[in-house]
């Protein structure tokens, strides 16, 4: 009897069917992004005025196909509400470059405000048309916050991680020690995104199965977020959590607080899980206004050099990226020249500080009151949409809005991650939507 074996496909016929997969379900390469975040580009300079990862390109795709299916009629319309938003956004932005005292560098910086706040997140949210396109996204947030957590506990295990208190313990994932919240933002992200799953399973016709799935991974990855030793992942994703659960259930909100507490005190210290870096880590929120230490107190010196450019441009701002060209001749003279880095791939390095490490006081610096006023718009807009409309998947992108609002408090757009924050704005935009708007 002759055997026939199959035909193995060809490239040109995989690539017709991946483009006609992603033509009928643009939010296929939402998640894609989501996920290429985690592939490692080896950055070493970080103060080079362009970083281009994969996950741009996946996102510049999906705006892409977005903007051709707009023009053939096979995309939702974007509301007015949220052109509004966005369009005030791009409209602060381009004020402030034209206005900016060197524009030519501004330039760069418009193009990349305008496709983290305006472009990307449109194109989220003509992308999610249904909730199998919400959960596919939220899915590859949990994914990639998995693939960083294996890595980060690894490194924590092994000594192979990022610098911290002398030794390599610190887990940053494959993302190295230039970029050091990145591994606790993603992993972040995913524990949310997960808990958020697991809580709209319950009840009548929801899976058990994959409530009991998500419920372990938001368990476990609070492991590598703990020893991401990231004061402000740990205080943005206990607010996020804490406002999904209340919005979800306020008892369950109850019984989960003083189950975690419990378990922050058997395993940190019953067991001793993260060693004396984690308490002493915890302890030290205590103190950031009494006796902050080197990386709070330059914060500090960041948000008054901020706030001194501001005092001279508070209208339009000093433009897109001029924050470290001004930097200098505004700062305290305390204010150290960088932090200090170092892991087993790139050695020690002086990282400098190019930012303020606060979103508002960069916008405020950067694009005055009128970019202010714009941005205080889309996410006010946004996180009272979410709060008045969210349910079901719309919950998770409540509690990731709620984790990058205050994570905007302490830090700013920059490093490999920068793009999940586009796509946690479309999200929300899609959950802030009316119901009969989204049908």
């Amino acid at each position: 009897m002759a055997l026939t074996l199959a035909e193995t496909p060809r490239p040109a016929s995989l690539l017709r069917r991946a483009g006609a997969a992603l033509d009928r379900r643009p939010s296929l390469l939402a998640a894609a992004t989501v996920l290429l975040v985690c592939v490692p580009t080896g950055e070493k300079d970080v103060a080079a005025a362009v970083h281009i990862t994969a996950a741009d390109l996946a996102s510049l795709a999906l705006v892409a196909l977005t903007a051709v299916h707009l023009l053939r009629g096979r995309a939702p319309a974007i509301g007015r509400a949220d052109a509004v938003r966005f369009g005030a956004v791009v409209t602060a932005a381009a004020v402030a470059t034209v206005g900016s005292i060197d524009p030519a560098t501004s330039l760069t910086g418009f193009v990349r405000l305008t496709q983290v706040f305006v472009l990307v997140p449109a194109a989220v949210l003509c992308a999610l048309r249904d909730r199998t396109d919400q959960r596919l996204v939220l899915g590859s947030f949990v994914a990639a916050a998995l693939i960083q957590g294996v890595v980060g506990v690894h490194q924590f295990l092994t000594g192979t991680g990022a610098s911290y208190a002398g030794r390599p313990i610190r887990a940053v994932g494959t993302f190295g020690a230039l970029d050091i919240m990145a591994m606790s933002t993603v992993v972040s992200f995913g524990l949310l995104a997960a808990l958020a799953l697991a809580l709209g399973e319950r009840g009548t016709g929801g899976d058990p199965r994959l409530r009991r799935a998500m419920f372990a991974a938001a368990a476990f990855l609070a492991l590598p977020l703990a020893v991401s030793f990231s004061r402000g992942s740990w205080i943005a994703t206990a607010a996020a959590a804490t406002v999904l659960l209340l919005r979800a259930d306020a008892r369950l909100a109850v019984r989960s607080a003083v189950l975690g507490l419990a378990a922050v005190v058997v395993l940190v210290g019953g067991f001793g899980l993260g060693g004396s870096g984690v308490t002493d880590r915890l302890t030290s929120i205590g103190s950031v206004s009494a006796a902050p230490d080197q990386s709070v107190s330059d914060r500090y010196d960041l948000w008054a050099t901020a706030g001194r450019i501001w005092q001279d441009h508070p209208v339009s701002g000093a433009g897109p990226k001029a924050f470290q060209q001004l930097r200098d001749s505004h700062a305290p003279l305390r204010l150290s020249s960088g932090s200090d880095t170092a892991d087993a791939t790139h050695g020690f390095q002086r990282e400098p500080l190019l930012s303020p490490h606060n979103m508002y006081f960069l916008v405020l610096s950067e694009q005055g009151l009128i970019g202010l006023i714009a941005y205080g718009l889309l996410f006010l807009g946004l996180l009272l949409g979410t709060l008045r409309h969210a349910a079901g998947p719309g919950l998770a992108a409540l509690a990731l809005l709620v984790w990058v609002l205050i994570d905007f408090l302490y830090a700013d757009i920059g490093g490999t991650t920068t793009v999940l924050t586009s796509i946690v704005l479309g999200l929300a935009a899609r959950a802030a939507r009316p119901r009969e708007v989204r049908a």
